[in-house]
């Protein structure tokens, strides 16, 4: 490990606000900060709002600053990544976010049952290939994992640049009969309101004022890949959806 890269690493590990175990400790049990959180790192009721795969950390420390009102967790696992979103949110006095370092295989050994609100998932492995489906964050067996923890009719959101992991997540909304919210397939040249997004949730008139002032904060974060992607050319699309779970049985049948 390079020179900086430690000290990175050191300093991470310093952060009040910074949960990172070893697999010992979470692997077929449950940590001592699951039903916790609010308790032991927000010391407030706020809903909790997690950010899968959060790299940097852009999302999570960008969301905590445009909504002070809830409270936001970044998740993964290389540490000399989160640095930059710990170091930010610790210089910034953010007390609405943190940042968890594990494997999100692992993700339901730190949260209880309806403790957390929504879900994002940003630029994730699109893990590529019919055979690498169940791998996907998207994937059936991963939704069930977070209804684990989700709020009946919580929200997941999806960023990616990767189409097939994007249309492989429509499908399974489809199936599962899940409830979409937003659905656009070229983010950037896409206005809300317009044909480029699907969006059952919309009023006659289009999508109400609050919807619009969503879309264009989540339009004002962009994570270090997205703007590589953005440089590239590459369309950005994004998701959202409903999750419940009558759709998801504890037997694995569809609904």
């Amino acid at each position: 490990m390079g020179k900086n890269k430690l000290a990175r690493w050191n300093e991470f590990g310093s952060y009040s606000n910074v949960i990172q175990p070893e697999i010992g400790e979470v692997a077929g049990k449950d940590h001592p900060i699951k039903g916790n959180w609010k308790t032991r790192i927000f010391n407030n009721d706020n809903p909790i709002i997690l950010e899968l795969g959060c790299g940097k950390g852009e999302y999570s420390t960008g969301l905590a600053a445009m909504f002070p009102q809830n409270n936001y967790i970044g998740v993964d696992i290389k540490g000399a990544r989160m640095w930059r979103g710990a170091k930010t949110s610790n210089e910034l006095k953010m007390s609405n976010v943190a940042f968890l370092r594990t494997r999100i295989e692992f993700i339901d050994s730190f949260f209880s049952a309806g403790e957390v609100d929504e879900i994002w998932i940003t630029f994730p492995d699109p893990h590529p290939g019919p055979r690498n489906d169940n791998k996907r964050l998207t994937s059936p067996g991963f939704l069930r994992k977070y209804l684990s923890f989700l709020k009946n009719d919580g929200i997941v959101h999806l960023k990616t640049d990767n189409t097939e992991l994007y249309n492989f997540t429509a499908s399974v909304i489809r199936k599962y009969k899940l409830r979409l919210i937003f659905s656009t397939d070229d983010l950037y040249s896409a206005n809300p309101g317009s044909d480029k997004i699907n969006s059952p949730e919309n009023t006659v008139n289009g999508i109400p004022e609050t919807e619009r002032s969503f879309f264009r904060n989540i339009l004002s974060i962009k994570t270090h890949y997205e703007k590589l992607f953005l440089q590239k050319g590459m369309k950005i699309t994004y998701l959202s959806f409903r999750m419940n779970k009558e759709n998801f049985p504890d037997d694995g049948t569809v609904r």
